[in-house]
């Protein structure tokens, strides 16, 4: 499961890296986004600039509800099984601008170790995702998004089982495209080439989604939750 993420390039940076996309004043560098706050995608339905949607659901709905509840993934596996996602799949694609995502390691019953995972030299890329849109409660229109997520590729697999799907450059306005096939679609979603990637550990704190420090992108020594060092990095 993808938990965090973050997306810390600068305004300049990301102009270089999506030339066709707007980057609005709205856009603040984000170290440790986390499932339920506002962040920015690129949708079909606007593929000219960034869109804030909330990452698996509306913070108000999110209180009483696990990671898993919040329906932040989307597994590949599951898009042709599930309606809901076929659905998506069809009518409501998006791209979610990325520099680094976050995995941990379990190295016993309790600890575990966080790492960093980004794309060779750092540059910001797209993972695949989808969104929805529907109305609470009190008649707000609300807009969410969730990540498709693949089998880990070689490099992570020894952090973790699952990794978002990545788009390479050449597949982005294809994945937006209104007349791009579900065949096309699914054949774009594979785990991104190890030697196309790099991954060091970073601080626990990312543990916290109430904190969102410049530092926590920064490579640190591995240390689990509790603040014990290990060798097993």
């Amino acid at each position: 499961m993808l938990e965090r993420y973050s997306i810390a390039a600068s305004k300049e940076v990301l102009a270089k890296r999506f030339p066709e996309v707007e980057v609005t004043e709205a856009y603040s560098p984000r170290y440790n986004a986390a499932p339920s706050q506002l962040l920015p995608v690129v949708t079909n339905e606007n593929s000219k600039g960034f869109s804030f949607f909330y990452w698996g659901t509306a913070p108000k709905w999110s209180r009483n509800k696990t990671i898993s509840q919040k329906l932040i993934n989307a597994a590949l596996e599951e898009l042709d099984e599930k309606p809901t996602y076929r659905k998506a799949l069809s009518n409501h694609r998006c791209l979610v601008p990325a520099d680094g995502f976050y995995c941990w390691k379990s190295i016993g019953k309790k600890s575990r170790i966080p790492y960093r995972i980004i794309l060779n030299q750092g540059v910001p890329f797209y993972m695949a995702g989808l969104w929805e849109e529907y109305q609470d409660e009190s008649d707000e229109v609300i807009h969410t998004f969730s990540i498709i997520t693949t089998p880990a590729n070689d490099l992570l697999a020894p952090v973790s089982d699952r990794m978002p799907a990545i788009l390479l450059s050449n597949s982005e306005s294809t994945w937006l495209d209104s007349s791009s096939t579900t065949e096309t679609l699914m054949e774009m979603l594979q785990p991104c080439p190890s030697e196309q990637m790099g991954m060091y550990t970073v601080s626990p704190m990312i543990d916290s989604n109430s904190l969102d420090l410049p530092s926590m992108v920064q490579p640190a020594p591995p240390v689990d939750q509790f603040g014990n060092f290990t060798l097993f990095n």
